[in-house]
């Protein structure tokens, strides 16, 4: 079973990166929240009817992971005083400066706008949208394009 979980965290992981990435503004903030629902994604495994396909299933524990813990409140951290030796960014890790805006501009919508247009950019289906936010086919294509004004306004 172990081997079957991980073989599809492995060919799914970039979903998993990309809501990392848009609820979770810094490098280790997004580390911590891939192996937050890494662990949620074990936890819900042995549940998984095979009714969707993994990809659904997997975004939307991802995502409901990711806006729990995002409502839950932060523990009060005392960092040192001088900061240890950090690694030079590797030059693949680097983003576009395009990426960086459209990341930018994500971050100012709200937690179930975001979700939504994530789902919406990788090309996902109304109904596929609605089946794993748990709205109406109907009201996600209404909150799409208003998304879509939200975020042209904020771009320019």
């Amino acid at each position: 079973m172990m081997e079957v979980f991980l073989a599809l965290v492995d060919e799914h992981q970039n979903i998993i990166h990309k809501v990392s990435r848009m609820y979770r503004n810094t490098v280790e903030d997004q580390e911590d929240l891939f192996q937050d629902i890494v662990l949620q994604l074990w936890k819900a495994y042995p549940n998984f009817r095979a009714e969707s396909k993994v990809s659904t299933w997997m975004y939307r524990i991802a995502l409901n992971t990711a806006m729990a813990l995002f409502r839950k409140k932060k523990p009060l951290v005392e960092f040192e005083s001088e900061l240890p030796e950090t690694k030079d960014i590797n030059k693949a890790d680097e983003i576009s400066e395009h990426e960086e805006k459209l990341f930018n501009a994500l971050h100012q919508l709200t937690l179930a706008e975001r979700a939504i247009i994530s789902l919406y950019l990788e090309e996902y289906s109304y109904t596929e949208i609605a089946d794993i936010i748990g709205i109406s086919e109907n009201y996600v294509g209404v909150r799409i394009n208003r998304i879509k004004k939200r975020l042209k306004e904020i771009l320019t």
